[in-house]
């Protein structure tokens, strides 16, 4: 008979740990509070931004905060977590780098009577739930940010194309959601066809490597789908390489609203953007206070995001980051 794997049964231990509690502990309402705030890496605009809005927040919101920074690692980020209970902080507020390692220590928390608040990403619900397990997840709607791409891109190309797509950090939630949001959308139009896709892990130079690679059999392309902004500068920095004029030869679409992206709009070389907003720090500490006074929280507190293309990309520039 076939046993399973260590990992597998730590899991189940794990999960199995947090089925005395009924729902997420509680939040006292005082002053002040030990909160924990577990990043999952610094590598990137978007990163940095939501780390500075959180850190911006600490004090108008009574926090003194207990911050760290996963360097990309899902493992490091769970060491982050226990070391964060071990602390008996009062709240933690976890944005994880991937849907189903971050399980664990979602769970550990739980267990310890601390109050989990997801920003950004979330968890695998089938493993974990709002409201049940962690207090519920404040973020975009990745689908819809997928789905928002693939209607500009089908647009601005009259429903024909090759596309390469570069996906985000394997599963994690908007890796996972924006490219089902895009290739759904895309599936309806026979003239276009997703001719690659492969993950350029949400960096930048990861993105022109892959892009470059992906020129080599796909000389053809004409257009590149990225789940985010940092992998689309990239893959423009690979089109120049190759001798291709992005935004004439290959249209560039992408998912974020950094300063970057907006800038590439104005100049032409990448034709849109989502919005995903990283300014998590005021809604977080509102749902917080909420959360404390004893109100009911939605499971998911939905970010609104903008939209950028050749028509606001100058003028949004305030909005970059």
């Amino acid at each position: 008979m076939r046993l399973p794997s260590i990992t597998a049964i730590a899991l189940v231990a794990t999960l199995g740990a947090g089925i005395a509690h009924a729902e997420s502990p509680k939040l006292k309402q005082k002053d002040t509070y030990k909160v924990g705030f577990a990043q999952t890496e610094s590598n990137n605009p978007w990163r940095i931004a939501e780390t500075r809005s959180m850190q911006e927040v600490a004090k108008s919101c009574g926090w003194n905060l207990v911050y760290t920074d996963a360097g990309g690692s899902a493992a490091k980020q769970v060491a982050d977590v226990e070391s964060m209970i071990a602390q008996k902080v009062d709240l933690i507020v976890l944005a994880p780098r991937e849907e189903k390692p971050l399980i664990p220590a979602v769970m550990k928390a739980k267990k310890a009577g601390i109050p989990v608040i997801l920003i950004d990403r979330n968890v695998d619900q089938k493993l974990a739930g709002a409201g049940k397990d962690y207090v519920t997840f404040i973020g975009s709607d990745f689908i819809d940010q997928g789905r928002r791409a693939g209607e500009w891109l089908v647009k601005a190309t009259g429903g024909k194309g090759k596309i390469v797509e570069l996906e985000g950090t394997t599963g994690s939630s908007p890796a996972n959601n924006r490219k089902k949001g895009f290739d759904d959308l895309v599936a309806k139009h026979a003239g276009m066809k997703v001719v690659a896709s492969q993950s350029g892990d949400f960096a930048r130079d990861k993105g022109r490597q892959v892009m470059q690679t992906l020129l080599q059999a796909h000389p053809d392309v004409t257009a590149v789908y990225a789940h985010n902004d940092e992998m689309a500068i990239g893959a423009i920095a690979a089109l120049e390489a190759a001798g291709k004029k992005p935004g004439q030869d290959v249209i560039v679409v992408s998912i974020d609203g950094t300063r970057d992206a907006l800038t590439a709009i104005a100049a032409g070389k990448m034709g849109a953007t989502v919005q995903s907003s990283p300014f998590f720090g005021p809604v977080t500490c509102d749902t917080a206070r909420k959360f404390a006074k004893g109100d009911q929280i939605p499971a998911w507190v939905k970010v609104e995001d903008k939209f950028y293309d050749k028509s606001n990309a100058q003028a949004s520039m305030a909005d970059g980051y």
